[in-house]
């Protein structure tokens, strides 16, 4: 008995998906019913009469993945165990205190790589290059980092007292919450040994560089905090950093778009079940002109695509690097009756003002967003780009007065390494000489540019791997961890 009533609380569910499939209704049909019958008469036949026992959670789950792996990749259900986990993923948060740790492969000490920005961890003083001795004061000489993690990690609001020796040779006991945590999604060109952002890629004239790993809920807010910063200090021209951004929160992609323009078009949506949304951008809250190059590359995806494109159809910014991915699709979250999670669908395409569609259809030969100017870069080079710019990102270690920079010496370098970056530079730095405060939209390519022959660098550790996330919008507010 039991288990007819689980197969029917599925089989609801399922009635619940088709039915956002019914044009104009959403009211079932008789061959729902039939299907939803037959769903429940082989679900029962396979917990009862199959050679091997059967996980029925696992049956249940298969019979909607089933359904949804007939869409795209990019709808799909998340069940009640794992919706808090998603949800994160989607915020790009955890729950803990806020540090990168690492082990050599055969043992040894486990060493702080970097406390997290603003994090529990960073404010009560974790540093850079710190070993950890002990979690609440037991020493953990000897173990493996998973073991570690464990100990340090515990229930939101808990204490944790980590002893650490830090690279003075100092020992300290720290003590911190346990929080929930959301990571930096803006990063500047460097880190200073102050482990402040140095965001100039040029000191002379004042070139900033930006780069947003992701779309989250902070990403507008954090951003714009950094601009106002930056052209306070005088900043002449601002290179956004794309590449390898998988995307995030459409809202937000939307909000930074804004930023940048006082008038026209952002970007339009349209579905099946979902009439044309034109988004447009408000003159409120604009900020004051200066010229601005976009770096995108092939893992630039979704929310990404959607701020390099409205910005280039816009004539507000240049592209710069490689033809990015691809996924231009736009999925809701839609909450399940009876607790049962959610589901993520697509439901509409997004469209640039030039009514382009980002999205690459099966066979298309066209997609994405091209640069105007292309830089086109091995898989070796940007990994070897990547690392150097995941090293200048990560927190300073202390040092010693008597081995801290000259004054004198320059703040940045200019990257030889990073093809991509060095060639926004190079027309960053035109630009300001050629129009200065002036607008440049008739200077602007208005076709691509070959790309010119690019040094090839020698190949460094490589980056982790890099998956799109969709630009994905709500319906209801994400569930607030307790």
């Amino acid at each position: 008995m039991n288990r007819e009533k689980t197969a029917w609380i599925v089989a609801v569910a399922l009635i619940a998906i088709l039915a956002l499939q019914i044009p104009g209704s959403v009211a079932p049909r008789d061959d729902d019913y039939s299907f939803v019958r037959r769903l429940v008469d082989i679900h029962r036949q396979v917990a009862s009469n199959y050679v091997e026992p059967v996980d029925e959670d696992k049956l249940r789950e298969g019979a909607i993945d089933g359904m949804l792996e007939e869409l795209d990749p990019f709808s799909v259900y998340v069940p009640p165990s794992r919706q808090e986990d998603f949800d994160r993923m989607l915020e790009n948060s955890f729950r803990g205190v806020g540090i990168q740790l690492d082990q050599r492969p055969d043992g040894g000490p486990i060493e702080v790589v970097t406390p997290i920005d603003g994090s529990p961890a960073f404010r009560a003083g974790v540093q850079a290059g710190d070993v950890i001795l002990k979690v609440n004061g037991e020493s953990i000489e000897g173990m493996r980092l998973p073991e570690v993690v464990k100990k340090i990690q515990g229930k939101l609001g808990s204490e944790v007292r980590l002893t650490v020796k830090h690279t003075t040779g100092e020992e300290a006991e720290l003590k911190m919450s346990r929080e929930d945590i959301i990571i930096p999604t803006i990063k500047g060109f460097q880190r200073r040994q102050s482990n402040d952002w140095d965001y100039y890629c040029c000191d002379d004239p004042k070139i900033a560089s930006l780069r947003i790993t992701q779309f989250t809920s902070e990403t507008h807010d954090s951003l714009k905090g950094a601009l106002d910063k930056l052209l306070a200090d005088g900043m002449k021209g601002l290179i956004l950093d794309l590449r390898f951004n998988p995307g995030g929160r459409l809202d937000q992609a939307i909000e930074v778009v804004d930023l940048f323009l006082n008038k026209g078009v952002i970007l339009s949506t349209k579905g099946r079940s979902r009439p044309e949304a034109v988004v447009e951008a408000k003159e409120e809250g604009t900020l004051s002109y200066f010229p601005m190059i976009v770096l995108v590359n092939e893992h630039s995806a979704s929310a990404a695509e959607i701020v390099a494109g409205s910005l280039m159809d816009n004539k507000r910014a240049l592209v710069v690097g490689q033809r990015s991915y691809g996924k231009g699709s736009v999925q809701e979250l839609i909450p399940l009756d009876a607790k049962g999670g959610e589901l993520k669908l697509t439901v509409a395409y997004y469209y640039l003002p030039s009514g382009r569609l980002v999205h690459r259809k099966k066979d298309a030969t066209d997609w994405g967003v091209q640069p105007q100017i292309t830089v086109a870069m091995t898989p070796e080079q940007e990994r070897a780009a990547m690392q150097m710019r995941y090293e200048q990102e990560l927190f300073k270690r202390p040092i010693s007065k008597s081995t801290t920079r000259s004054a004198t010496q320059p703040a940045t370098t200019q990257s030889t390494t990073d093809a991509q970056l060095q060639r926004a530079i190079d027309t960053m730095v035109a630009l300001v000489v050629l129009v200065g405060d002036r607008e440049v939209t008739d200077v602007l390519p208005k076709t691509p540019i070959p790309s010119l022959p690019v040094t090839t660098t020698q190949a460094m550790t490589p980056a982790s791997t890099t998956t799109t996330a969709p630009a994905t919008t709500r319906t209801t507010a994400p569930t607030t961890a307790p």
